[in-house]
């Protein structure tokens, strides 16, 4: 990557531009499906990406009503849940993508979006705003508090807290008593038209460590300069609580598990491996064995 970088001052480019910058750097962001109901009985139903949940005990979750730049309109969600107290934050999957983007649409506050966009009415059990029937994973949620943005100046939000006080699971997306993300196929925003989907190509498992690693400081010098082995790699090595004791068991489980690895034949001369004249072999021989989850034996190959 390079190291040059464009600088940019808020406020010295148009607001719609920096709008846009931000979004595509603070990314992906989950997306609330909020449904509210007016206190004249109209259903609204409209997507936020300015989401996220920041506690547990009790369940506090957040969403951010912007109001409009060009208009000063103020949302009829931010509207809805001041005035009734309540609202229903509902997850959008992938199937879901092109009938959230409808409900986004400026309708006025006399339309229900449920009926321009499609999607169906699930009675909630505590609060009057319905869920979304075709959502997997739905809150019903009531109002705390808010926190308005930079009024004076227009084109801003709000920061609106809600308490959680039901959850409902999709039976359909729960795997051994837990939530499966692939089963879930949640989307996320990006920036500018752009939207990204947690599938099982793009979903990962990083298991972090259960004590202090021994980190960076404590590598040798030859695997911090290595140009074979990246960040990660490092890190992985870095994570463990102590520098394991070489054996011979372990160089013997090593070159095993690297013999037997098609690929590792090809790239990797064995016989030299553990040669201290050949740190590039050696650190190929790490990375195949950390990409393949043999933290103990890549530090085999280090502590010759």
């Amino acid at each position: 990557m390079s190291n040059t970088m464009t600088t940019i001052v808020p406020g010295e480019i148009p607001h719609k531009d920096l709008h846009q910058i931000l979004l595509s750097g603070v990314a992906p962001r989950p997306i609330a499906l909020v449904s509210t109901i007016s206190k004249n009985g109209i259903c609204n139903l409209s997507p936020y990406s300015f989401y996220n949940s920041f506690a547990s005990k009790p369940p506090i979750i957040a969403i951010g009503p912007a109001i409009s730049a060009a208009t000063g309109k103020i949302k009829d969600t931010y509207t809805n849940i001041i005035e009734t107290g309540e609202c229903s934050i509902n997850a959008v999957t992938f199937s879901m993508t092109e009938q959230i983007s409808l409900a986004s649409c400026e309708y006025d506050n006399t339309i229900d979006e449920f009926i321009k966009c499609g999607l169906n009415k699930q009675d909630s059990i505590l609060i009057k705003a319905p869920r979304v029937l075709e959502s997997p994973f739905q809150m019903e949620c009531v109002f705390l508090e808010t926190k308005e943005l930079g009024r004076e100046i227009g084109g801003n939000g709000n920061i609106m807290l809600l308490e959680v006080k039901r959850i409902h699971i999709s039976d359909d997306v729960i795997v051994n008593g837990s939530i499966d993300p692939v089963k879930l196929d949640l989307i996320a925003r990006m920036g500018y038209d752009y939207y990204c989907r947690a599938d099982a190509k793009s979903i990962f498992q990083v298991h972090k460590p259960k004590w202090n690693g021994i980190g960076f400081d404590n590598l040798p010098e030859d695997v911090l300069k290595s140009e074979i082995l990246s960040g990660s790699d490092l890190a992985i090595l870095a994570g463990v609580k102590e520098i394991p004791h070489n054996t011979v068991e372990s160089k013997e489980k090593a070159l095993e598990i690297l013999s037997h690895d098609d690929e590792t034949n090809q790239d990797i001369n064995l016989g030299l491996i553990f040669d201290s004249k050949s740190n590039a072999i050696r650190h190929n021989g790490i990375k195949k064995l950390l990409k393949m989850g043999f933290i103990h034996e890549a530090w085999s190959l280090i502590n010759r």
